[in-house]
């Protein structure tokens, strides 16, 4: 227990009787569910972002985050629990804020801090005795003690005594129906002990488990672990896709009859590329950092450009494809299946569809998209160029395309109208597996 009469049991007490106020700042993919959990465990939530048309939204109970519903949003709009704004002042009165921002890589792929420091900022001008400050986005070891702490210690409090800091990182998996925010383990380390007790606490009272590390940057380390981990498997199955290809083997069949061994073993599975917020990004923050120390990551290094490639490698089979077919890839018709990064979602953000699409508009095909659950592509950083909107999957669309290409495997779409109709099919998902043999060709990329 902390003294009676310090700041660090004023807030103690507010957790302990949900009476904090819970500030979330930035209300995408990782704000809103967490900003959920919190008013589904009792507490008043502050929903920030700078874009005023989601808080139009939230307060019309409209959802822009299809995997969440609108029930959910629907009893927000309605609560006197809930208070969403575009205006930064609105978090003075916030005894928690929990910064949900995002953390790109610039364009030679350096990490954009500038989310977080403006946020950091941002929360500085509000900051008061009492408060708990904790970052959740994702980022190299050291970000919230260096350039978080700094930042706020310009208004003269002190951290562990005035206010309080700590790290725990987002874990997110939109779409996922076996878990959810209250139910993925929780990681929390404190730029001191304080913090760290202060931190556990609140997010125990949401999350169901919360595991309390030794400092922020042991929780830091831990995230980037967890998608270095997935990013380096996943190109070790990716660069033995074309291997495996050459000596006419299927890796598919390979990756299941490896998984069949009880121990020692992981499947993970080859595909277009990388896309998401966390994977094709997050390792390269340590990259960046390990330099810095005079190190080099040549894993995360070499498994990036392999994961990379792949968008290439699914252009190279579809014009393969093509030519067996006595077409070029020039002029040819390609429908390309699936725009966001992964199945049953409608997330775009780094998905390899968008490299795949201009990709094959550089070489000249003629390109259109079906996917059910993105209508438009329009907007994404590195491909603002380019506004196409999702062609409805009928036989005679699929017929009129001279290949069909699989990026993305949704389950809405009706995979018997390609196999059906298809002239030619080059599935870089594993898609059509179970319908072979489909009508035309088919092709795995």
């Amino acid at each position: 227990m902390v003294e009676t009469t310090s700041p660090a049991a004023s807030l103690e007490q507010k957790i302990r009787t949900r009476t904090a106020t819970v500030g979330v700042v930035g209300l995408g993919y990782v704000g809103l569910p967490l900003l959920r959990a919190f008013f589904q465990a009792g507490f008043p939530v502050i929903g920030y972002d700078v874009d005023q048309s989601k808080i139009d939204m939230l307060k019309a109970g409209e959802s822009y985050l299809k995997h969440l519903g609108t029930d959910f949003v629907q009893e927000l709009s309605k609560s006197d629990k809930f208070l969403p704004t575009a205006d930064p002042s609105q978090l003075a009165k916030a005894d928690a804020i929990i910064l949900c921002v995002p953390t790109p890589l610039g364009k030679h792929g350096e990490p954009d801090m500038s989310y977080i420091e403006k946020s950091t900022e941002m929360v500085a001008k509000v900051l008061r005795k009492g408060q708990l400050v904790s970052l959740e986005s994702t980022t190299y070891p050291g970000t919230t003690r260096g350039d978080c702490m700094p930042i706020l210690g310009r208004t003269g409090l002190v951290a562990g005594k005035d206010y309080f800091l700590a790290f725990s990182p987002e874990r997110e998996d939109p779409g996922r129906k076996d878990h959810s925010t209250q139910t993925i383990p929780k990681l929390v380390g404190g730029t001191d002990e304080v913090s760290g007790k202060l931190a556990t606490m609140l997010y125990s009272a949401a999350i169901k488990k919360v595991i309390p590390v030794d400092n922020a940057e042991v929780a830091e380390a831990a995230k980037l672990l967890e998608n270095i981990y997935r990013c380096v498997n996943i190109a070790l199955v990716n660069e033995l896709k074309p291997v495996l290809a050459a000596m006419d083997i299927d890796i598919w069949k390979v990756i299941d009859a490896a998984a069949t061994k009880p121990f020692g073993f992981q499947a993970f599975y080859p595909g277009p590329g990388l896309g998401g917020h966390c994977i094709p990004i997050d390792p390269f923050y340590l990259t960046w950092k390990a330099r810095e120390f005079g190190h080099h990551t040549r894993f995360i290094e070499l498994a990036g450009e392999i994961n990379n490639s792949m968008p290439h490698y699914v252009v190279q089979r579809t014009a393969e494809g093509l030519n067996g077919l006595g077409k070029p890839l020039r002029g040819s018709k390609v429908l390309v299946l699936g725009l966001a990064y992964k199945p049953d979602v409608d997330d775009v953000r780094e998905t390899p569809a968008a490299e795949v699409i201009k990709l094959l508009f550089e070489h000249g095909a003629d390109v259109s998209y079906h996917d059910p659950h993105v209508p438009l592509f329009a907007g994404m950083r590195k491909y603002m160029e380019y506004r196409m909107h999702s062609v409805p999957l009928t036989p005679a669309n699929v017929k009129d395309a001279d290949c069909v290409l699989v990026v993305t495997h949704h389950a809405a779409i009706d995979w018997k109208v390609v196999a059906e109709h298809a002239r030619l099919v080059v599935d870089s998902r594993n898609a059509l597996a179970k319908l072979l043999p489909i009508a035309g060709k088919y092709v795995q990329a």
